[in-house]
């Protein structure tokens, strides 16, 4: 996959002294746009992380993208999801907000699992965590194993006002009949939080284009 070919192309000679390297790289995705990959390896223990950043700006629109898991290899599935997007599976009434997990790129079996260790380690990731359907929905986690072995058809939700994620189609360039990736118009909320009202750029060109 893209993911393991990133990687590939960050492996370096390990530092004798030191053990913890912590490495940038550009990874152009496919049908989508270049990312910044931060990784951090310790030769020691074996701990990987890595995060990831856009390489371009705010799109105009925010994007929202629903795959209907119905395949055990729907897993293998490349995924980036930046740190301004959001996770739903309607199925389990599950949904992370945005900054919760950070900027990943990983596959979608990688993202469930992440999703799964944070919630286990901090339900209150999940915000409302003391309404008893919610805390029932934690504790039936079956289901969330059962999707990620892909023994359970569900939907997976991501919605990124800031239109930096991304979900492999693996039909691309065709249409994938169980991908639907939808455009749409940001609310003034949603620009409140990405900091783009402070940014009064309305106008501008009009205004320049009645003085000449």
């Amino acid at each position: 996959s893209l993911l393991l070919q990133a990687e590939e192309a960050n492996e370096t000679p390990a530092d004798p002294v030191e053990d913890l390297r912590n490495e940038v790289s550009g990874c152009k995705i496919p049908h989508f746009k270049e990312v910044i990959i931060m990784a951090t390896n310790c030769d020691s223990c074996g701990h990987r992380t890595n995060e990831v950043k856009s390489g371009g700006a705010i799109e105009p629109q925010g994007t929202r993208i629903t795959l209907r898991i119905t395949d055990p290899s729907d897993m293998t599935r490349d995924v980036l999801k930046s740190e301004t997007c959001s996770v739903e599976i309607p199925e389990l009434e599950f949904e992370l907000g945005m900054g919760a997990l950070g900027g990943k790129f990983t596959t979608l079996e990688g993202l469930l699992k992440d999703i799964k260790d944070l919630v286990e380690r901090n339900p209150f990731s999940l915000g409302d965590s003391s309404a008893p359907s919610k805390m029932e929905k934690l504790q039936e986690f079956t289901l969330f194993l059962q999707i990620i072995e892909g023994k359970t058809k569900a939907h997976f939700v991501m919605d990124d006002p800031a239109g930096n994620s991304y979900l492999q189609n693996v039909y691309a360039p065709e249409d994938d009949p169980e991908l639907k990736v939808e455009h749409y118009e940001r609310t003034f909320e949603q620009n409140e939080e990405l900091g783009l009202n402070d940014m009064k750029t309305e106008g501008y060109e009009t205004a320049a284009a009645s003085e000449r």
